[in-house]
């Protein structure tokens, strides 16, 4: 299931009014160049500005004065409308510009000049620091006559004067073949290996024989050496490949490489350090997408910003949130919680299945032969709360608990006591822009059987894992956990619109059987009471077979109930059978994993990879995580360290998928203030954030232009456009944080 399609770029309905029409011109065009008078040479028509840029033709240029002061980047505007493009169609797009003084970042793009004003190319470069001249090429994925070339150029706190000349949109012209750079030939788990653990690299190659390798110390010595295993053609890829197992060399070691095929790997390490980093960086990550609370700099030095939606002009706040036109009545305070992704909406579904994974960290250190509470302990994860003697990541995820709980319809209301689906802005907010300068209205959504289960079962896990802290916390989580339990199945088919997608992800499921069993679980686990074990047994998710390709995520979360069913200690009639089905779909998974020459759990149908596909890999790795802990079987074990180095590098584009980890990283993950690519005073996302990855859909534009016809693992970019490939959003970090912990315990 789609997560959901993010608008780039509104340009906001005001821009038409704001226009200002300047000097008319002799226009001139001919068959394949689609702008108008792009040489400025006798006037500036049909180009406009926004109202506050004064603009005209200088020395065969187009220069404008645009005021400081402004927030956004399209708070002043140069454009020209009525840009014809064909579908399909490659443009090679190309101007001119100065800014004076130097330094300043100018925004062009390639859109809709009309509602939703979607954005089809885009780029960001700095004036006056690279030459002047910029050329690019795209293919357009619509057909229309209501396009638009603009010039950004707002976001200054200081005037200054921009000058533009030659622009060209020349259609028709031979599409510059997207290559991306993959570095070496040899594929490895760029941060590190356990050094009891497995060890594997992949290697592309033409050839088809066994190849020698050597693993190389830091001073270029040979420590280890073998020979490759041919593989044939990888279907994830389209590429030929081997693969090279160096687990027997088991000593640590700093700035090692492979090499083989006349080919040396990006530097790794082998000890354990790495992991223990990255269990606490991922858990860290939610700090920074906190809603409601100023985001310290002693905390989070470089991500400092003031709270969000708080109700500080330009904001609108949530602490006095209205509904949905004909929705309901009622405002509710819904401040605080996560930020879900890189917009400011805030949803319940992907905010339950983000605080169980969370909760369920945590409460596998409590309970597995390898957990290590301690290191998920207070003061861990430097919060402001860090001191309270309760461990962190209890208070992290209770920063979202509280706003989940608030979420929930009042009594005396219609529907009391199930949750509002989600809450957001009520038009798509452009990038970049902080939470606190959202001028948006912010709106309820209506209430969803889903997004109450969501409630019933997180609620009722939190009642047992803060009852030793927090005992009226834990009395008030279970509380709004029977009432949503009790609303849900006197309402049990209230679902979210597939057309509500406005400002916002939709986050529709029409199918609810599992959230039913997740949360019969979790109140059964916290209560033992007969009611909700009657639920467990009765549901046909029960005994289904629930362990697939896309085994867990906000829209299928029976794996959930399933794996606290079998690690949570009660006395559940048919316990082994449920301890059992988890080895069973973990097996699946190793298998899967031994087939695959890059080594990850998942193979998806038709090799069309998921929205998330990042996130799928790693809550398949949780399954063998598991189901270790249930058996104690290496094999288990192994499989979910393995898993790991899928995401830190050893893939197709020898990229790591998570931010500030390994020499090549994914750093542009697409986000309103982690926005470093679009405006260099802002910060790319922190260490220990994870993209979402490869995605077959390749839904945006930006994807479009470049990725048309990718094969698997080939459909992500590195790129703060790319909003279906390279997001990042709390429940794929939260699998990452899920992995980490466990891999970081192995050590």
């Amino acid at each position: 299931m789609k997560r959901r399609k993010t608008a780039l770029l509104p340009l906001t309905a005001l821009l038409a009014a704001a226009l200002t029409a300047l000097p008319a011109a002799p226009a001139g065009a001919d068959e394949v160049e689609q702008v108008r008078n792009g040489t400025f040479d006798t006037g500036t028509d049909p180009w406009w500005t926004t109202s506050n840029v004064t603009a005209g033709a200088t020395d065969g240029r187009l220069c404008a004065d645009v005021p400081g002061g402004t927030a956004n980047r399209w708070d002043a505007i140069v454009g020209q409308n009525d840009i014809a493009l064909v579908e399909g169609e490659s443009y090679r797009f190309s101007f001119t510009a100065t800014g004076s003084p130097q330094g300043h970042v100018v925004r062009a793009i390639v859109g809709l000049a009309v509602s939703p004003y979607d954005t089809y190319y885009e780029v960001s470069p700095e004036l006056s620091v690279s030459g002047n001249t910029y050329t690019y090429t795209f293919t357009s994925p619509v057909d229309t006559a209501q396009g638009q070339v603009g010039f950004q150029l707002g976001g200054s706190a200081d005037a200054w004067r921009f000058c533009l000349d030659d622009v060209s949109l020349l259609g028709g012209v031979t599409p510059e073949p997207y290559e991306p750079d993959t570095g070496p030939r040899v594929r490895v788990n760029q941060v590190g290996y356990l050094p009891s653990g497995p060890k594997n690299a992949t290697l592309v190659t033409d050839a088809t024989e066994r190849l020698p390798w050597q693993l190389r110390n830091s001073g270029g010595g040979v420590v280890a050496h073998g020979w490759t295993v041919p593989r044939g053609v990888d279907a994830s890829s389209g590429q030929n490949v081997h693969t090279i197992d160096f687990g027997a060399y088991r000593k640590g070691g700093e700035g090692l490489t492979l090499a083989v095929d006349g080919e040396t790997s990006r530097p790794f390490d082998i000890g354990a350090g790495a992991y223990e980093r990255l269990r606490l960086d991922s858990l860290k990550y939610y700090y920074t997408q906190r809603s409601g609370i100023e985001i310290r700099d002693d905390l989070r030095p470089g991500y400092a910003r003031p709270a969000g939606h708080v109700g500080v002009a330009p904001n609108q706040g949530d602490g006095d949130v209205p509904c949905q036109p004909g929705v309901c009545d009622y405002t509710l305070d819904v401040s605080g919680g996560w930020y879900d992704a890189g917009d400011h909406g805030k949803y319940v579904v992907n905010g339950g299945i983000s605080t169980w994974e969370l909760l369920s960290t945590y409460e596998r250190a409590l309970h597995a032969r390898t957990g290590r509470p301690a290191k998920l302990g207070d003061r861990t994860l430097a919060l402001p709360e860090s001191g309270n003697k309760v461990p962190d990541v209890l208070d992290e995820a209770r920063w979202e608990l509280e706003f989940l709980l608030k979420m929930q319809v009042p009594d005396g209301q219609p529907l009391a006591g199930m949750a509002h689906h989600k809450i957001h802005d009520e038009q798509w907010t452009g990038l970049p822009l902080l939470p606190s300068d959202d001028p948006q209205k912010r709106e309820l959504h209506p209430p969803t059987t889903a997004a109450t289960l969501n409630l019933a079962a997180t609620a009722a896990q939190a009642a047992r894992l803060y009852r030793p802290y927090d005992r009226a916390f834990a009395d008030r989580a279970l509380t709004a956990a029977r009432k949503a339990w009790a609303a849900a199945e006197a309402h049990p088919d209230v679902y979210a619109s597939e057309s509500d997608g406005i400002g916002g992800g939709t986050y529709a499921d029409n199918d609810v059987t599992d959230e039913f069993y997740w949360a019969a679980a979790e109140l059964y686990l916290t209560t033992g009471e007969k009611q909700y074990q009657e639920r467990i047994l009765a549901s046909p998710v029960h005994t289904a077979d629930i362990f697939g390709p896309l085994g867990l995520d906000w829209a299928r979360t029976a794996a959930a109930a399933r794996l606290d069913l079998a690690t949570v200690p009660s006395r559940l009639p048919g316990r082994d059978a449920v301890r059992r089905s988890v080895l069973k779909g973990a097996d699946r998974y190793l298998t899967t994993l031994r087939s695959q020459p890059y080594g990850m759990p998942y193979a998806p149908e038709g090799n069309r990879y998921d929205w998330g596909s990042n996130a799928q890999v790693l809550n398949n790795a949780v399954v063998l995580a598991s189901a270790y802990d249930i058996s104690g079987a290496a094999k288990y074990r192994d499989g979910a360290v393995e898993t790991m180095d899928y995401v830190l590098g050893r893939n197709a584009l020898n990229i790591s998928y998570v931010t500030g980890y390994g020499e090549v990283a994914a750093h542009n993950q697409h986000s309103r203030w982690y926005a470093h690519q679009l405006d260099p005073q802002l910060p790319n996302p922190p260490a220990g954030t994870l993209a979402g990855g490869p995605n077959s859909g390749i839904q945006d534009p930006y994807a479009q232009s470049l990725l048309q016809g990718c094969t698997g693992q080939f459909c992500y970019i590195d790129d703060i456009q790319s909003w279906s490939t390279n997001e990042h959003t709390i429940n794929w970090n939260a699998a990452l944080a899920r992995l980490a912990s466990f891999v970081a315990d192995q050590a």
